[in-house]
């Protein structure tokens, strides 16, 4: 899991926006992204 998630908007293929959540690992301290399934 991720600390200090936060949603974010993003370009993706063909000038389309995306849903994508950025944060950080609890652990180490390393900045996490991860990409999220388009909204329907």
């Amino acid at each position: 899991m991720m600390k200090d998630e936060k949603e974010v908007e993003m370009k993706r293929k063909g000038g389309k926006m995306g849903r994508a959540m950025t944060g950080v690992c609890p652990d180490c301290g390393t900045k996490m992204f991860r990409i999220l399934p388009a909204q329907k």
